[in-house]
């Protein structure tokens, strides 16, 4: 089973406007939509869709937090999260015809017993593999991703942001920087793909086995030790790019648990992200045939 844990989720509002946004100006909106958000919950909510066995814990709270647990349910995702005494956050994303705009909430902080639950909820499923996904609520940090990776013999994935990447110790299986999370937590260029490629090794070497980066328009990099592969993303239509990443690592994660290869991995996620970014907000989209339409994309070694 692979575990997902969201420290810090959040409800996700979207809203589609007609008009430009202009200060003063009232919009009228012809879409709205609210859908159970935060990094590690969109991975099992894609993992849920490839058919993979998972299971979304994290800390929730108030009406937002039970709108989670009662979507996520609904959506036949498996969950068990822990109740904390504030609410949930709530993030928008605005699709304007000029673009696409966010306002994410930091959260509240946690309790040091509300951790001790969500780890012993952790240790309870004794999953194979556990993924600590998404922003840490204020007063958490680092130390907090090395007890939750420590507190038993699963391998340990993190897509965190780059900062916390430099703060955990230990080794790890796989981390998800983007390229802004990538140059912060290495502090090297990442103009280019090669460059993207070195910055890549240099953080495997500080105790990542593996490491996908998500490039945008770029595609993505994979570095193992099987070696460096570039992947660049179908040509789609794109509506949204909310929970592109995620896909990319859910893709990934749902490969390797088949015992397949790094490359047929990468391919995989690609393909998965290409499908995310075609549907508004992080709606589920379509899975069929993903595997399929994987081998067609062209796969370049760095």
């Amino acid at each position: 089973m692979i575990l997902t844990v969201t420290l810090n989720p959040a409800v996700d509002y979207t809203v589609t406007v007609e008009s430009d946004i202009e200060p003063n100006g009232v919009l009228r909106s012809s879409m709205a939509q609210y859908d159970p958000g935060g990094k590690g919950i969109n991975v099992s909510k894609y993992l849920a869709r490839l058919e993979v066995e998972t299971l979304a814990t994290g800390f929730v709270g108030g009406f937002l937090g039970r709108y989670i647990e009662e979507q996520l349910t609904r959506g036949k995702v498996a969950n068990d999260f822990v109740e904390m005494d504030v609410c949930t956050r709530l993030n928008t994303t605005i699709l304007g015809e000029d673009g696409e705009y966010k306002l994410n909430q930091s959260g509240q902080g946690v309790k040091d017993e509300t951790v001790r639950e969500l780890i012993g909820t952790v240790r309870e499923y004794d999953p194979e593999i556990v993924v600590i996904a998404g922003s840490l609520p204020p007063n958490l940090g680092p130390a907090t991703i090395d007890r939750i990776a420590g507190a038993g013999s699963w391998e340990t994935v993190v897509d965190v942001q780059g900062d916390l990447l430099t703060g955990i110790a230990g080794d790890y299986a796989l981390c998800k920087p983007n390229r802004s999370e990538l140059a912060s937590a290495t502090g090297m260029p990442v103009h280019s793909i090669e460059e993207c490629a070195e910055a890549s090794q240099a953080l495997r070497e500080r105790g990542f086995d593996r490491v996908i980066t998500s490039l945008g328009d770029d595609g993505a990099l994979l570095t193992s030790d099987d070696g460096v592969f570039h992947a660049e993303p179908l040509d789609v239509d794109v509506v949204d790019t909310v929970g592109a990443g995620d896909g990319l690592l859910a893709g990934v994660l749902s490969t390797l648990a088949r015992g397949q290869s790094d490359r047929i991995a990468l391919r995989v996620g690609v393909t998965v992200a290409s499908r995310v970014v075609t549907v508004p907000g992080t709606t589920v989209p379509d899975m069929d045939d993903v595997r399929a339409d994987a081998t067609e994309i062209p796969l370049l070694v760095e």
